[in-house]
């Protein structure tokens, strides 16, 4: 499992390594290559959405990141070096699997393409095998705790 620590300095996001180290976001991709759906578990308010506005941001997208609470899915354009579109899903709102197959979640799912998913939960059974398992947890100060599951 690797842990890493988000720090709100300055109104600045910044992620720090087990070594206190400051760190991209796109460490994140690189530890896990080269697998692309990523499930983020945490309570409400935990960071999820935060953390994955910033981790597309240095993915080099300029489309607003945000929550798709009521769409379910966002996608945004990102740059090279990961030139094409993520996927976004914030499953918070599906009554149960069924809508998710209804909505094409698969399709998304096993596109190449990355997914950043916010409460997995609701379609886990629909998740591919290697799916990266990242837990954010309020800790001290208001700093998270990341944990990424291997």
């Amino acid at each position: 499992m690797s842990t890493y620590t988000i720090k709100l300095q300055e109104k600045k996001l910044v992620l720090l390594n087990e070594r206190s180290e400051e760190v991209s976001p796109l460490e994140i991709l690189k530890v896990c290559a080269p697998r692309k759906v990523f499930a983020f578990d945490g309570q409400m308010g935990a960071g999820k959405t935060t953390f994955i506005k910033k981790l597309c941001e240095a993915m080099g997208t300029e489309d607003i990141v945000n929550s798709p609470t009521f769409a379910i899915v966002n996608v945004y354009d990102v740059e090279q070096p990961y030139k094409g579109e993520v996927y976004h899903f914030d499953c918070y709102r599906l009554k149960d699997i069924r809508e998710a197959i209804d909505f094409g979640a698969e399709d998304y799912l096993y596109s190449g393409n990355y997914c950043f998913i916010e409460w997995p939960e609701m379609i886990e059974a629909l998740l591919p095998e290697d799916t990266v398992h990242i837990r954010i947890t309020p800790i001290d100060n208001g700093d998270r705790r990341l944990e990424i599951e291997d």
